[in-house]
């Protein structure tokens, strides 16, 4: 077992910029921990290119033109943990009881390296042994003919190609299920909800070129620095031909702040940084409606006033104005005037493309400029000034990630990001539109080939019509449903297409104790994780290749496909040895469970195993519109497109426009949360030593913390106020639903520059913290982003 850090952890060191130097020595250090120094570096120069394999970290797309190295430091990470020259052989798992396993910590587990030989779990020993392939098909498909499809989960996490997602959700419906829960349920399953009702698509509008195009960029709730680095080069990019970029977020980070690029010899041994936002506002997590609001009031109100005979005849506006958010206000319009400038908004968009726009002024005019401050934790001042950048720039890209989508109002908080751009007129055009910026590399385009519990997004028809089966029409679990039924005890079998549930849903304690009780539970995996070693009454550990890996089928040596955040279909061609002759691809997988359970539908479950290009045949005949030529498109630099109607400013929703949708409050109320000291709002986060649940060190260079995870980010005026000091241990209780205590124990306090009231943590660490109902109503996203908290001082020895 890995070692856990025995010297004391070290916290508040400068951290420097992303990238630089910090980034140079962390790619280092884990190649050459992982044992792969030469094979990892041969490998990391063909990552992200049009002949050689997508990352299995981010989402953001390869360019047509990449750079000479075009991968970040999370990317190298992801590559040498994957290819990484440990194995989890039979003589470790015969050395291990799943007991004592479950005492290991995340990243202790995965650290052991690959599983090469699957694996099923013996109730006599607690220890998992080997199987063959056969048998395990064979007992698989056995047990899932005895349950009734209702009650059978199959999950997907972010990384499965869309060859292998196209043939689970078909062996799923075939069998008889829609329950298919993602980790998109996780994620951005707000923008899959809120984007439609306004925009009419279920993704985001931006391409690549719309960081060559754009002359500002609003940046919200998104780090950059951890969560898609190699974005940085577009942002690094764009400043460099002067475009002002307009940062809203909880903390200050490296990577919205200042950039070294790693790339650049120049930059490396001059330690030049690009500052990279040119106006940051810290805004308390549950404030983005109240800012946005903000925003858009200070656009109407300049408008109004343009369109006034004189300023001092508006409405609110007098010629010597007492209110200081008023004068503000007068300030910005007489910028506008005095520019030449008839109008803020873009009237002839609107009128001509939307619709509600009257309702949503309205309601921005009521607002008063005390509430909209209370809420968002910015000054009036701050949101006219961001507002005063927005309507001096002709084409505003506005990207946002689950900062925004991870809450209670996710969806709310969508729609104003849409409303912000209809105001504008920032949405289909060069330069101007939506970009969320996704996490795993390939959670949007499970969705676009099938992966969803909605039945209504899936051509059924189409389905049944080509595979001879009569498709479920029922709505499925998503992942809170998921949960549910687990606790209820109503689920007979999960699958699992990579990840680790157990460590990404809410309502930890409770979830792993209904776990053990599900009577079939089976894991697609490369890695061994906490999912892995707790487990059901019937347990399957199948070890399949990874994309890097070459994937050598009856035709040959195959590729597969992915689509990044900005909508673009890549792709992928594995160049690593396998790490064992053992292994089998997902695709394989998923055929040989499909045929030894199903008894009904006619696919050629072989025939696509043995060459995929025939699965993205079946692909395009199902998808036609959007997987034109996919076999001739997929591998060309720069992949292709998928059609996005709001991109062309064409408004799929029923209205036929795109829709300015008013949120009915600014903030959420919780009604139970108690009131008084020691109650903060807390926000998960990564570290840049993590990817979603992957744990790959004890360090956070860019937060100054070094040797320990168990940590939570607090104001120093917070720390001071609640009778605390820097350095002091304490534990975290969740502040509301008092019937249930949920606790996690010993965290250090780190003073940090975050707004008050609002604290941070790491997750999956504070997962434990969130109740399974603590989610957006309509898309059902668990509220990580956003949860009321109490802090009390602790007895526990805190753990680095």
């Amino acid at each position: 077992m890995t070692a856990r850090p025995k010297s004391k952890p070290k916290i508040g060191f400068d951290s420097g910029p992303a990238g630089g130097w910090g980034s140079a020595r962390s790619v280092t250090e884990i190649v050459l921990r992982e044992q792969v120094p030469v094979s990892g570096s041969a490998l990391l120069a063909k990552q992200n290119k049009p002949a050689g394999y997508m990352c299995v970290s981010c989402a953001w797309a390869k360019p047509a033109k990449p750079h000479p190295l075009e991968f970040c430091e999370n990317g190298a990470k992801a590559t040498a943990w994957e290819i990484t020259g440990r194995r989890v052989d039979e003589a470790f798992f015969a050395s291990h009881t799943l007991g004592e396993l479950e005492g290991w910590r995340d990243h202790d587990l995965e650290e052991q390296g690959r599983l090469i030989h699957p694996m099923r779990w013996d109730e006599a020993s607690d220890k998992y042994i080997p199987v063959s392939w056969e048998s395990a098909f064979t007992e698989i498909g056995r047990e899932l003919k005895h349950f009734d499809p209702k009650n059978v989960e199959f999950y997907t996490s972010g990384r499965a190609s869309l060859e292998t997602s196209y043939m689970y959700q078909l062996f799923a419906r075939i069998y008889g299920s829609n329950n298919l829960p993602d980790s998109s349920n996780m994620c951005h399953e707000s923008s899959s909800v809120g984007l439609p009702q306004s925009i009419g698509a279920t993704v985001g509008t931006a391409v690549l070129s719309d960081f060559q195009n754009c002359d500002c960029i609003f940046y919200i709730a998104q780090n950059v620095g951890t969560s898609s680095p190699r974005l940085l080069h577009d942002l690094q990019d764009a400043v460099d031909r002067g475009v002002k970029i307009v940062t809203f977020n909880l903390l200050r980070e490296p990577g919205l702040e200042r950039f070294t690029n790693p790339q650049a010899p120049t930059e490396m041994l001059t330690l030049k940084e690009t500052p990279i936002s040119s106006e940051y506002y810290q805004l308390r997590n549950g404030g983005d409606v109240a800012a946005l609001m903000g925003v858009s009031k200070a656009l109407i109100e300049a408008d109004d006033a343009l369109h006034a005979s004189s300023l001092s005849k508006v409405t609110g506006f007098d010629a010597a104005p007492k209110d200081p958010a008023n004068a503000a206000a007068v300030a910005f319009a007489a910028s506008m005037a005095a520019a030449d400038k008839k109008h803020v908004l873009d009237h002839d968009f609107i009128a001509e493309h939307t619709a509600g726009f009257e309702e949503f002024a309205a309601a921005a005019r009521n607002y008063s400029w005390d509430e909209l401050e209370r809420v968002s934790g910015l000054t009036s001042g701050q949101m006219i000034e961001a507002a005063r950048t927005y309507a001096a720039s002709d084409a505003v890209l506005i990207c946002y990630g689950m900062g925004l989508t991870q809450q209670i109002m996710g969806v709310e908080n969508v729609e104003m990001i849409a409303n912000l751009a209809l105001l504008r007129g920032n949405i289909g055009k060069p330069g101007a539109n939506i970009c969320a910026v996704r996490g795993h590399s390939n959670v949007q385009g499970q969705r676009t080939v099938g992966i969803t519990e909605k039945p209504e997004l899936v051509p059924l028809d189409k389905l049944s019509e080509l595979y001879h089966f009569e498709a479920p029409r029922w709505e499925g679990h998503t992942t809170v449903d998921t949960c549910k039924a687990i606790l209820k005890g109503e689920t007979k079998a999960f699958i699992s297409l990579g990840g680790n549930f157990l460590r990404a849903v809410p309502e930890t304690a409770a979830m792993e104790e209904a776990w053990r009780e599900i009577p079939l539970t089976v894991q697609i995996a490369t890695k061994l994780n906490r999912s892995h070693v707790i487990h059901g009454k019937i347990a399957y550990l199948l070890p399949c290749l990874g994309r890097l890996e070459v994937d050598h089928q009856a035709s040959g040596p195959q590729e597969v496909s992915i689509e990044s955040s900005v909508a673009q279909f890549h792709g992928s061609r594995g160049r690593a040895k396998p790490a064992s002759p053992h292994l089998l691809s997902e695709p394989a997988i998923v055929a040989g469970m499909a045929k030894a359970t199903l008894t009904t539908g006619t696919v050629p479950w072989d025939s696509w195993v043995a060459n995929y290009a025939e699965i993205r045949n079946a692909i395009e005949r199902t998808y036609p519109e959007t997987f034109r030529d996919f076999n001739k498109r997929f591998m060309q630099p720069g992949g292709f497109h998928r059609p996005v109607p709001a991109r062309e400013r064409k408004w799929v929703t029923p209205n036929k426009k795109a829709n300015f949708i008013t949120p009915p409050r600014l903030f959420p109320i919780f009604e139970d949360a108690p009131t008084g000291s020691n109650v903060l709002n807390l926000s998960t986060l990564r570290s840049n030593d993590q990817f979603n649940t992957t744990v790959y060190g004890y360090n956070d260079r860019f937060r100054g913390v070094n040797g320990t995870r168990q940590v939570v980010f607090v104001n120093k005026h917070d720390i001071i106020s609640m009778g605390f000091a820097p350095g002091d241990i304490v534990d975290l209780t969740t502040a509301i639903d008092p019937q249930t205590e949920r606790k996690v124990r010993g965290f250090r306090l780190v003073a940090y520059d975050i707004p008050k009231g609002c604290c941070a943590a790491y997750y999956p660490e504070t997962n434990p913290l969130f109740p399974l109902a603590h989610h957006d109503p309509q898309a059902k996203t668990p509220s990580y982003k956003l949860l009321p908290i109490r802090l009390t001082r602790s007895q526990t020895e805190p753990i680095h």
